[in-house]
């Protein structure tokens, strides 16, 4: 099945096209929630809460909005950020010192083949080094731009100002 007729599979409760689209996108995805979350077991759950709200939300994905696979990412990206900064993640003490953070857009661990997988790898390579350590903490590890600031020991303004033009050069990239 191609991907436009298996995404208007599942919009129309397609159980099969769901399988499908978890056999697909499933790795992937859980490669970016273990790169916020850094904990198996919590990533896993929250990889089903994804896949519960894609089924649930699924006529909710529009083609002229963005790709489906941003659409799925987005949704695991907000639900891991969400985990992250709850109030029961931060009392349990999941969360680890940023010393301890993998850069992921850098190394050649499993996460990075995950990002290769999708695509991403050769964009990301082109990148300057502080593009890479910003997207690495904004997008990938979900940190906030003042926590990114605070990590990177410069001014909340620069971060601000080089994540846009990290992003634009990122996208530029990727368009032509």
């Amino acid at each position: 099945m191609q991907q436009d007729q298996l995404i208007a599979e599942l919009q129309l409760g397609n159980e099969k096209a769901f399988e499908r689209i978890y056999e697909l996108y499933s790795e992937s995805i859980y490669g970016i929630i273990y790169s916020i979350i850094h904990d198996e077991k919590i990533s896993e759950e929250i990889l089903q809460d994804v896949f519960l709200k894609i089924w649930n939300n699924a006529s909710s994905y529009n083609s002229d909005k963005g790709r489906f696979f941003t659409w799925i990412l987005n949704i695991a990206r907000n639900a891991s950020i969400d985990k992250r900064r709850s109030k029961d993640f931060k009392d349990i003490g999941l969360n680890v010192k940023s010393d301890n953070f993998v850069d992921i857009l850098e190394a050649r661990s499993n996460t990075s083949g995950k990002i290769d997988a999708i695509g991403l790898q050769k964009y990301i390579d082109i990148l300057e080094p502080i593009c890479k350590k910003l997207i690495d903490l904004l997008f990938f590890q979900g940190f906030t731009q003042k926590e990114s600031a605070e990590k990177l020991q410069i001014p909340l303004g620069t971060v601000k100002t080089k994540n846009r033009i990290c992003i634009d050069n990122l996208r530029s990239s990727v368009i032509r």
